[in-house]
């Protein structure tokens, strides 16, 4: 376990110097542990040069192993110090933005209250970013938004997200007493959107290609809270779920959320985990909390514009292509 945790701190240092600093142990020593690695594996994990040290194609597939080891080792540490007898362990849970925005808080007050022994580690990232974790390893749980994400891993279905067009309260752009408009109407707006190679923006240019549209943005922003700032400064309007309105951290109230009424846009929301025999007594814990706390935002009307999808929903082989086509987001 020393030289796995060794090893490890090599690679993400990319520096025996630095990795030696670290872990504090002389470099000689540290080189040594490598080399009797090395020797166990039967096969180079490392190769040095003047501009440091990287992992071979052998030490990558280690390190990623290696990594997960440790921090099973940990949890496992963690839950034998703890007197009490509550589930207790630390849980990488991967979540988008606007995913965050509507469930995080949420969850992690329900989980503290209900486990406080489990330490909810949410990690926010672009989905894309997300998808590679997961298949890494690296997280316990994701939400992510494509069926096809990580095709080893258990994956179900989660919830489905109508997409929305957001504008101020006050915004003059369309008229206050509108609650949808067309793609038609939609096209003439100044739109703020995210860069053509994310999944979400992909979805909108599908429905404007099939009315013959032009998607014409005047901003194109991946940082959702510098999105929703150009938003409610009035430089234009942007296509969301409704969940984005929380990612200033300002009422809901402050912005109008239209429907668009030519055009069904969705995001499915598919929730994956680790393999069962890797995923601990905690994550389990955490992934039933998670759809329990879903529930009952969605029951309550705090989490509006979606809607809870069944678990065979999932599409059927031969739909996967277009289906990720349509509704895989790397969103913002």
């Amino acid at each position: 376990m020393r030289q796995l945790k060794y090893f490890v701190q090599i690679v993400e240092s990319g520096s025996l110097s630095k990795a030696s600093r670290q872990l504090f142990i002389a470099q000689p020593a540290l080189s040594q542990q490598m080399t009797r690695l090395e020797e166990e594996v039967g096969k180079p994990l490392l190769v040095r040069s003047s501009r440091g040290v990287r992992a071979t194609e052998n030490g990558e597939a280690l390190y990623h192993h290696a990594r997960f080891i440790l921090r099973q080792l940990d949890q496992a540490v963690s839950v034998a110090r703890r007197e009490q007898a509550n589930v207790s362990g630390r849980v990488n849970l991967g979540m988008a933005p606007t995913t965050v925005c509507a469930l995080g808080l949420p969850l992690i007050k329900h989980l503290n209250a209900k486990y406080p022994g489990i330490v909810l580690n949410v990690v926010e990232a672009l989905s894309g970013h997300l998808e590679h974790m997961t298949r890494l390893g690296e997280l316990d749980l994701a939400i992510l938004f494509s069926a096809t994400a990580a095709p080893d891993l258990p994956v179900e279905s989660l919830l489905e997200e109508e997409l929305f067009v957001i504008v101020p309260r006050d915004s003059q752009m369309i008229a206050a007493h509108r609650t949808d408009i067309t793609l038609n109407e939609l096209a003439k707006l100044p739109l703020i959107l995210p860069s053509p190679g994310h999944g979400l923006r992909r979805r909108i240019t599908i429905e404007f290609d099939r009315m013959n549209l032009c998607v014409d943005a005047v901003a194109e922003i991946d940082s959702l809270p510098l999105l929703m700032h150009c938003v409610a400064d009035g430089i234009g309007a942007t296509i969301k779920p409704m969940a984005a309105v929380y990612a200033l951290q300002n009422a809901p109230e402050q912005w109008r959320c239209l429907r668009i009424s030519d055009a069904q846009m969705v995001r499915r929301n598919y929730l994956y985990s680790l393999a069962p025999e890797k995923l601990s007594q905690a994550a389990v814990i955490v992934r039933n909390e998670l759809k329990h706390v879903i529930q009952t935002l969605i029951e309550r009307h705090e989490w509006q514009g979606v809607q809870l999808m069944l678990p065979h929903d999932l599409p059927e082989p031969e739909d996967l292509e277009l289906h990720d086509l349509s509704l895989h987001d790397a969103e913002t």
